[in-house]
């Protein structure tokens, strides 16, 4: 699992740069190339930590040099040029601490698109000029106080947030891993070279050892072997090969050694169009402008508005300039609220730490809290639905013959063999407690499947291909029944007599059927999305009860089949483990990675389900919707206690003797800080 939690950034994917420089390295080696887009995540929190600690000691001197702290506090600590030390520390934290936001602000307005960052921005800077002017001779109170307290909250908030949220998307790199970096090149006397793949051209010859994965997209010259291709393709057998077969640089080699010849390198090869297919969703996906920065764009333009208005109202009642400006002044500053800063942060943080202890790890927050309005969930099939792994799910003997007596002497002889099917054969047989028999010798027989002595008897395991061109007899509806369906059968022979037929397939999650009924309740729809044929998907969504199935959806078109289903207006979330799903993932309203599946499939996702249970999707849609509640009673408080202040700091009850002393607005501002911080934490419960 590659949860690293200090490489935290905000939801952004790699900016194009990062994209160039990733596909420029895309056969370098992945040692020096793949850590870099994470440092900068981790330098990030780490810089916003540093600023907040030391503007932070520094906001304490501030705080005992202000005049208008020190009359509230009922004490006079005056002396000689005072203010002067006040203003160079100020100056210190408004442009150490509030570099980021005042950047982040011009970022923002040559976007045209103020937010919190705009909003943060003005505020310090006004107070910092305004103040500057009263300690250089102007008339009025300095708001130091204010803007250094501003700037320790919205760095606290700031670092809180960074440190919860996942680091930004390593999917391409995570793509990049899957090649391996050489390849065993044979020369024209046979003799093998180890080349860095980039030098690898069109009809070169490349040896593949046993268990090695596929350099390149090639074709076979020569051997035989089974190929998993279960990661690129989501098909879940292993993929029979020999001469004149195609295979798909990124996939494992099983059993045999294969000779191939190159016919596409780099750009035009399986992965790297499933990386461009990557990018371009990452790129296209929508960033949901999250629910602070949509109330901090309309405080920002409150905060012009009710300023100007305020300084012209003050002057057409007749009032001096400095006394007009200072109210002007401290209701733009009262207009960003602290606790805006901490509303969303302490919310995140909470409902990380929550969805952590449920085997959650979120890695968009934006999309994570979209999730409360899905309509229709997508599941990939093999390893999602399924294990992805073979188990035994019948055993029809012949006359005769126990089902028992079948399974031993099955299991016996595919003990020796390294394949999948003879994994879940042996696996079953011991799961039953049945004590397997030793072998002799063993041998893999071209066109005969496999064959060994047991006990002095001869035991073959064949494919149905071979016990028709021996004419055997057995239950033939029976095996086209388990066909249909897409199990695998194997025969078993003792000293050439047919003593049954044991059929495989996909073990389904136990968990799955229950997500799936719960999902029924809540009126989302269920629909499976899968690479494997026809039959396999519409058994294994009889078993489920989903009632919409794509089948034989090639990798590249999985995206598109989700696109398709948001065409009807839905939100959809999309649920898979594979490199094939990888697109989909990205191009979904809601990515949903099954922890057991590939660091591909994790890294472009939304959300990892650590524990691979496809039930946490449910608690998935409840977290989100309680942690959106929590988010907006937050912003209300936040920015309720500003519509409230903004027009007595104007100076709205004047008339009446009653102005907003700054003293009062910080109370009312810690006030409602700690209420937010509070709420926050009621998460929990």
């Amino acid at each position: 699992m590659n949860n690293k939690p200090d490489h935290i950034h905000h939801h952004e994917h790699p900016t194009h740069k990062e994209q160039d420089d990733l596909n420029k390295h895309k056969h370098q080696d992945h040692d020096t190339q793949g850590g870099h887009g994470h440092h900068n995540h981790g330098d990030m929190v780490e810089d916003f930590k540093k600023r907040f600690y030391i503007s932070l000691i520094v906001t304490f001197p501030i705080l005992i040099l202000s005049p208008m702290i020190q009359d509230f506090m009922g004490v006079d600590w005056r002396f000689m040029n005072d203010q002067y030390i006040l203003f160079v520390l100020s100056t210190f934290v408004f442009f150490y601490g509030g570099w980021p936001f005042i950047f982040g602000g011009i970022n923002e307005i040559k976007d045209k698109n103020p937010g919190m960052m705009t909003l943060i921005g003005m505020a310090i800077t006004i107070a910092y000029v305004y103040s500057t002017l009263v300690v250089f001779g102007w008339e009025g109170h300095n708001l130091f106080w204010e803007l250094a307290t501003l700037v320790d909250i919205m760095l606290l908030g700031h670092w809180v947030e960074m440190r919860s949220v996942m680091g930004a998307s390593n999917a391409l790199e995570k793509l990049v891993k899957l090649m391996p970096n050489e390849a065993h090149k044979l020369d024209e006397n046979d003799e093998v070279h180890e080349v860095p793949i980039s030098e690898l051209k069109n009809k070169d010859r490349v040896l593949v050892k046993p268990g090695e994965k596929i350099p390149v997209d090639g074709t076979i010259l020569d051997g035989k072997s089974t190929v998993d291709e279960s990661m690129l393709t989501g098909e879940s057998v292993p993929v029979e090969k020999e001469k004149n077969d195609e295979v798909i640089g990124g996939s494992v080699n099983n059993e045999g050694s294969l000779i191939i010849q190159v016919e596409k390198t780099g750009e035009a090869s399986y992965l790297s169009q499933v990386i461009t297919l990557v990018k371009e969703a990452q790129e296209s996906k929508s960033k949901t402008q999250d629910l602070t920065n949509r109330a901090a764009k309309w405080l920002f333009y409150l905060a012009l508005l009710a300023g100007f208005a305020t300084l012209f109202i003050w002057l057409a009642l007749g009032y001096p300039f400095y006394i007009a400006l200072e109210r002007m002044v401290t209701v733009m500053v009262i207009t960003c609220p602290h606790a805006l800063g901490l509303a969303a942060p302490l919310v995140v943080a909470v409902s990380t730490a929550l969805s952590a202890n449920k085997g959650l790890l979120i890695r968009n927050r934006a999309n994570f809290e979209n999730a409360r309005n899905l309509n229709a969930v997508v599941f990939d099939k093999t390893g999602t639905l399924t294990e992805g792994k073979f188990g035994v799910t019948d055993i029809i003997p012949s006359e005769g013959y126990s089902e028992e007596e079948v399974l031993v002497w099955g299991a016996s002889l595919e003990q020796n063999s390294e394949h999948p099917i003879a994994s879940g054969i042996v696996k079953s047989a011991v799961d039953q407690g049945i004590a397997l028999k030793s072998i002799t010798e063993f041998n893999s027989i071209t066109g005969k499947g496999i064959e060994g002595i047991i006990e002095g008897k001869k035991v073959n395991a064949v494919s149905p291909g071979f016990v028709n061109s021996q004419n055997m007899n057995y239950d033939k509806q029976k095996f086209n029944e388990m066909s249909e369906v897409g199990k695998t059968v194997i025969f078993v022979l003792l000293d050439d007599e047919l003593i049954g037929m044991i059929a495989l397939a996909d073990i389904i999650r136990e968990s799955a059927k229950e997500a799936i009924s719960k999902l029924k309740e809540k009126g989302v729809h269920s629909i499976m999305l899968t690479g494997d044929n026809k039959k396999v998907a519409h058994w294994v969504a009889k078993q489920l009860d989903i009632d919409e199935v794509y089948a034989e959806v090639l990798p590249d078109d999985k995206a598109n089949q989700v696109k398709e289903i948001q065409s009807k207006g839905w939100k959809v979330a999309m649920t898979g483990d594979g490199v094939n799903d990888a697109p989909a993932l990205a191009t979904a309203d809601l990515g949903i990675a099954i922890g057991a599946g590939t660091d591909v499939a994790m890294e472009t996702a939304d959300v990892v389900l650590v524990k691979s249970d496809p039930k946490d999707v449910i608690d998935l849609m409840d977290l989100s919707k309680k942690t959106y509640r929590k988010m907006v009673q937050n912003l209300w408080w936040a920015t309720g206690y500003n519509i409230f202040a903004i027009p007595l700091a104007a100076g709205i009850l004047a008339p009446i003797g009653i102005v907003l002393s700054p003293a009062v607005g910080a109370v009312l501002m810690s006030l409602s800080t700690i209420i937010v911080a509070i709420n926050a934490k009621l998460l929990k419960k």
